[in-house]
């Protein structure tokens, strides 16, 4: 059947007839000669603009593939040119390797893992005291890899390998300037930190905890702590006291740095209050001072993060007693050796939530880096002076993730201080001329909603990555079309991976919402209850791959991943995502399938939302879901209660209830999209909640 579209559909998608009458001839064209992946190209290239309607972008892709095989998934919005292929890190790799395509390389990756790490290892750049003399020893089996065996190393030292005058972070606050810090600025400030905690008395092995906004100064702190030898406690700055009281005891920190207050939409939100609340031990305190963000890039670097940054003499005598400012705790020596350690170190202690109110304790290694910066190269496509920017915090991995991926690429990080949702974040991407855009699907969510990113120009981005929760196919059409048709790479994996697992590549096409290939360096199996290979199941990682943790602090490694796997010809680990294989081989994620939730990004337990909850007065008891909207997208949170007969079962109040002690025991970021009161919660005969049956009834 001949695609065709009327004058009248043209205009009722909100173009100007004018307009409408000037394309519709060369897109009926199109439409009736040319097949749909080359009409859609065409389409993208010569057609449709960011500054178009969305729902003219919508009504051509939706005819363009109108007879699409639906069971393929969602048809291609972008493909590569074998120009842009060229380009790629992957392709030039597939040419020392000399393989011919992307599934022989995965396929080769996966085979041959140690010649593919020792192969990344040295596209990379990794500075290393002492050279490994073997990539990986699986003596104690693929549970239980040492990766670079007899090494010694300090990761931040490959942190640095860009020329000196290159920037490394460019960043705004709201209302300032741009303001850039190249890599000898940053390498300086890097130091002075680390000579900071030596002059302050802490040592090798200690862990400091930072709970602040992503800023230069907290990308200069995270690294100094590490090339000293210590180790970094991730922290969330938008955690309540009592969250980061838990994180704190669980990681023993000695130390935390924060700042005064975040400015945030014009508001000032307390920040070294909640710290002083959580009983945290020494704290190093950074003022928030917006005046400064507004300096040209001359201004000397003492200056800008010396003088001007520390708490006023006001501010500084309201500290506890042994709290530092940051004046008085930033060494004035530009100079740090980097302490070496063994690749099986600690760098980074992180928190992820599992099936209880406690979250699990996951160290990250000299080596767990490797992986952020090898999928940064690999299916980011992370060149030199490339500039990526993630909204983010070093409290979620992809903080840290962000720092490696960059920085060990020789990119730039872009940081923009306020919030992300208006389109002063849009113009500071604009300016900045970001190539990748790193988001959570919600955040597209909202600009769809509000037009806020309409008419700027993106034409800088080469890809966008999604990830952190499930994306809405419509929602990264959306994304796509802001910058002119560039790709979304979704990536899902987890602390415990320091990277992927599932994620896309710059060299094959681009469907919304779609995974196209396993990360390399690993593989994959998704198997159904009974532990048979199927399209649509639970997914398992085959180990073993840097970046996959090897222990947990506070649980048992072996019992959370391998236990009870199901029996295969090889060992699997469990993550614990469904995933569906399309007939054209690429996948299409469906959530969890335990009761760990990802809402907004960040994995938290139904035990967690139900223990804050419970403290509620009038609250009887209550269950915790995460659903999936029927088009699609990120997960939302619903509340099943049972309230005491005196309460008035009033929807409205009961929302603001609950959602104020959520705001106030747990996490402003966790949503409540619906309560649903209920006399009595489905029960197993051992008591359980039944929370998949309130899932299933919803």
């Amino acid at each position: 059947m001949t695609k065709q579209l009327s004058l009248a559909e043209i205009i009722n998608s909100g173009v100007e007839a004018s307009i409408a009458t000037a394309i519709l001839p060369q897109v009926n064209q199109w439409l009736a000669s040319l097949p749909a992946a080359d009409c859609w190209q065409h389409l993208t290239q010569h057609i449709l603009k960011p500054s178009h309607p969305f729902a003219l972008h919508e009504l051509l892709y939706q005819t363009t593939f109108s007879d699409w095989d639906k069971s393929q998934g969602f048809p291609p919005a972008w493909f590569p040119s074998p120009e842009q292929i060229q380009g790629t890190n992957i392709a030039r790799l597939m040419q020392e390797l000399k393989l011919g395509s992307y599934s022989e390389l995965h396929s080769w990756s996966a085979q041959h893992r140690t010649e593919f790490w020792d192969k990344i290892i040295q596209r990379l750049g990794i500075h290393f005291h002492k050279k490994y003399t073997q990539v990986v020893n699986l003596s104690h089996g693929v549970e239980s890899p040492q990766w670079l065996v007899d090494a010694e190393f300090n990761i931040v030292e490959s942190c640095f390998q860009a020329p000196a005058d290159a920037p490394a972070i460019i960043f705004q606050a709201e209302g300032g300037s741009i303001s850039t810090l190249t890599y000898g600025e940053l390498h300086a400030l890097t130091n002075r930190v680390a000579n900071g905690l030596v002059d302050a008395g802490f040592q090798k092995g200690d862990r400091i905890a930072i709970a602040m906004p992503m800023t230069a100064e907290s990308v200069a702190i995270y690294l100094g702590i590490i090339k000293a030898g210590c180790v970094v406690v991730s922290i969330a700055d938008s955690f309540a006291a009592t969250e980061i009281t838990m994180r704190l005891h669980l990681s023993q920190a000695k130390a935390i740095f924060t700042q005064d207050y975040i400015l945030r939409g014009n508001k000032q939100l307390p920040l070294y209050t909640k710290v002083v609340d959580a009983n945290a031990p020494r704290a190093i305190v950074i003022e928030t001072d917006t005046g400064r963000w507004g300096r040209k890039d001359t201004e000397n670097i003492v200056d800008r993060f010396s003088a001007s940054s520390h708490l006023s003499v006001s501010a500084s005598s309201r500290l506890r007693p042994g709290d530092l400012t940051w004046k008085e705790f930033l060494s004035a020596n530009e100079q740090f050796d980097a302490l070496p350690a063994d690749p099986a170190a600690y760098t980074n202690i992180l928190f992820s939530s599992g099936t209880t109110g406690e979250p699990k304790v996951i160290p990250w290694t000299q080596t767990t880096p490797i992986k952020c910066a090898a999928d940064g190269h690999l299916h980011h496509d992370i060149h030199p002076n490339d500039v990526v920017t993630w909204y983010t915090n070093l409290g979620w991995m992809m903080g840290p993730w962000l720092i490696y991926a960059s920085l060990i690429n020789r990119a730039a990080i872009a940081l923009y201080y306020g919030i992300p949702t208006v389109s002063e974040y849009g113009k500071f991407i604009h300016d900045t001329y970001v190539n990748i855009l790193g988001l959570v699907p919600s955040l597209v969510s909202s600009w769809k909603a509000t037009s806020c990113m309409q008419g700027l120009d993106w034409s800088a981005i080469k890809a966008f990555s999604s990830t952190g929760e499930c994306s809405n196919p419509q929602d990264m059409l959306y994304l796509m079309s802001l910058a002119g048709y560039k790709p979304v790479i979704e990536y899902c994996g987890g602390t415990e991976i320091g990277g992927g697992y599932m994620t896309g590549t710059l060299v094959q096409p681009c469907a919304p919402s779609t995974f196209s290939t396993p990360a390399l360096g690993l593989d994959v199996v998704i198997l159904n209850a009974d532990g048979n290979l199927t399209d649509k199941g639970e997914v398992f990682i085959i180990p073993p791959s840097i970046g996959l943790s090897t222990e947990l602090l506070n649980k048992d490694h072996h019992q959370v991943y391998f236990t009870n796997t199901p029996h295969f010809s090889i060992l699997l680990r469990r993550h614990g995502d469904q995933m569906e294989r399309l007939p054209n081989g690429c996948y299409r994620a469906h959530g969890r399938v335990d009761d760990t939730m990802n809402l907004g990004g960040i994995k938290v337990s139904s035990t967690e939302i139900e223990q804050a909850l419970n403290a509620e007065e009038g609250i009887w008891e209550n269950a915790a879901i995460a659903v999936s909207p029927p088009e699609g997208g990120p997960s939302q949170l619903v509340i099943y209660a049972v309230v005491k007969p005196e309460v008035e079962k009033n929807k409205a109040k009961l929302i603001a209830s609950l959602q104020a002690a959520i705001n106030q025991r747990l996490n402003p970021l966790f949503k409540i999209h619906d309560v649903v009161i209920v006399d009595t919660l489905p029960r197993t005969a051992s008591n359980k909640v039944v929370r998949r049956v309130l899932r299933d009834q919803y």
